[in-house]
C-alpha cells in the first residue's frame, strides 16, 4: 500500500477512537503515506499525531455561521480536489453507514473504497469494498478497527493516541506555577459540559462535589468547560455555569479553554478526571487518565473510555441528573486509592 486515506466526519470522540486504527496501519505499512480528512471542529485532536502524514480539513456550515454556504462548499470542493490529485490507493469511510460519508469517500477518487454497508442500501451505490455492519454491539474503536481487515490487519486495537502541543503544554505549566496549587495534593479536573441535555449533571451537584473533595482530600480542583455563552445559538457554551461554580467554590481553579488544543494540554496535567460523556472524556482516555464519567443516554458499550481505569455512573432512566453526589464522590475515592 502506498497511500491510505481515513475519512472521519464526526465529533471529537469519534476521531480519537479512530487513532488505534491509524496506528495499526502505520505499523503494518511504515512507508505508506497516511492522510486523513477531518472537519475544522475536531482537527486539533490529531494535529500532532506522528502516525499521520497529511491532514485535510473541511468545514461544516453549522460550525462557521459567519460564512455563507456557497463559500463553505467551494472551500470544501478545493480540499477534495487536493485529495484527488494525490491519488490515494485506499480511502476508508470511518463510522456507521451514512450516504454523506459514502459520497465523501467516493469523491476522493481512491481506487479502493472501504466502509460499512447498511442492510437496506444497494451495494452499487456504496463502497466498492463494503463491510457489513456487525450484528453485536462493538466499541467505536473496534468498529473502526474492523474496517482494516481488507488491509490484512486483524490484531487487537492499541490504546487511544493523542499528543499535546509543546507550546500549549508550556502555557498550562506556566499557569499552574502561578496558581494556588497545593503541592503534594492530587489535581482533579472537572469538565462540566455536554452537548446533550440528558447527559448534563446539575451545577449545584458539581459545587457540592467540589466542596466534599476539598474538605476530605484538600485536593486541587481545576475547572474546565465549553467556552461561550449558553445563549449562543451556534456554539452554546457554559460560561455562566462556570462562573456560578467559581463564585460558590473560591478554592477552585478555572481554566477557560478557547481551543481544543488547549483542552488537550490542560487534561494532560490531571491526576483524575471527572466529566460527562463527550469529547473531553475521550481526550482524557487518550492521555491515560483515570476517569469518573457521569453518564446519560449514550450506550457505554459503544462509547466508554477505552483502555484506561474508569468508572461509569448511569442510572436506569439514563439521565445524568439522577446520579447522586455520593455516588460520584465514592467513585472518585476508589480511583484516587
Amino acid at each position: 500500500m502506498k497511500k491510505i486515506l481515513f475519512i472521519r466526519r464526526d465529533n471529537i470522540g469519534d476521531l480519537i477512537c479512530t487513532t488505534p486504527a491509524i496506528y495499526a496501519v502505520r505499523q503494518k505499512y511504515p512507508d505508506a503515506k497516511i492522510g486523513i480528512l477531518v472537519n475544522s471542529y475536531n482537527a486539533d485532536a490529531i494535529i500532532n499525531n506522528p502516525d499521520i502524514d497529511e491532514i485535510y480539513v473541511y468545514e461544516k456550515a453549522k460550525h462557521v455561521p459567519e460564512k455563507n454556504k456557497l463559500s463553505v462548499w467551494w472551500s470544501n470542493l478545493k480540499v477534495l480536489m487536493r485529495i484527488r490529485k494525490e491519488q490515494y490507493d485506499v480511502a476508508i469511510g470511518c463510522g456507521s453507514y451514512s450516504p454523506r460519508l459514502v459520497r465523501y469517500t467516493y469523491m476522493t477518487g481512491a481506487a479502493v473504497r472501504i466502509g460499512y454497508l447498511s442492510k437496506n442500501v444497494d451495494k452499487s451505490k456504496s463502497y466498492n469494498m463494503p463491510i457489513c455492519e456487525p450484528e453485536k454491539p462493538l466499541h467505536e474503536v473496534e468498529m473502526v478497527f474492523n474496517l482494516l481487515s481488507p488491509l490484512d490487519i486483524n490484531n487487537t486495537p492499541s490504546p487511544l493516541r493523542i499528543f499535546p502541543l509543546s507550546d500549549e503544554t508550556q502555557k498550562v505549566k506556566n499557569f499552574l506555577n502561578i496558581s494556588d496549587i497545593k503541592e503534594g495534593k492530587p489535581l482533579i479536573t472537572f469538565h462540566i459540559s455536554s452537548r446533550r441535555p440528558e447527559n448534563r449533571w446539575p451545577i449545584d451537584k458539581f459545587i457540592e462535589l467540589a466542596r466534599l473533595i476539598i474538605s476530605r482530600y484538600d485536593a486541587n480542583i481545576l475547572l474546565l468547560w465549553s467556552p461561550g455563552s449558553e445563549k449562543n445559538p451556534y456554539h452554546p457554551g457554559d460560561d455562566e455555569k462556570a462562573e456560578l461554580i467559581i463564585k460558590s467554590v473560591p478554592q477552585i481553579i478555572p481554566y477557560r479553554t478557547n481551543h481544543l488544543r488547549e483542552l488537550i494540554a490542560v487534561l494532560s496535567f490531571a491526576n483524575l478526571v471527572v466529566c460527562l460523556d463527550g469529547g473531553a472524556m475521550h481526550i482524557a482516555a487518550a492521555l491515560g487518565k483515570p476517569i469518573v464519567t457521569i453518564w446519560g443516554s449514550t450506550n457505554p458499550d459503544r462509547w466508554r473510555p477505552w483502555g484506561v481505569k474508569h468508572i461509569i455512573l448511569q442510572d436506569e432512566n439514563k439521565k445524568a441528573e439522577n446520579i447522586s453526589i455520593e455516588a460520584v464522590f465514592n467513585a472518585v475515592e476508589k480511583l484516587l486509592a
